[in-house]
């Protein structure tokens, strides 16, 4: 499955994924510096899906706060 998630790095909600009309919010305590805040991404959609963090590839956007992130099951 494909889907596009909106993170927000530094949040004090975090660790959380929020979804609205087949959107995805992702809300992460790391901050985005040396690739922190990509791996806080992985952690916390593994956890809201269930599955371990290899089955998460961010695909595009790894410098952008949207991402394109493939979950496989």
């Amino acid at each position: 499955m494909r889907i596009t998630v909106r993170v927000k790095p530094g949040s004090k909600k975090g660790p959380l994924v929020v979804e609205e009309a087949g959107e995805f919010t992702a809300f992460i305590k790391e901050r985005a510096v040396d690739g922190a805040a990509n791996e806080g991404l992985i952690a916390t959609l593994a956890a809201h899906f269930g599955v371990s963090k290899s089955k998460i590839t961010i695909e595009s956007g790894f410098t952008s706060r949207i991402k394109r992130v493939s979950v496989d099951d």
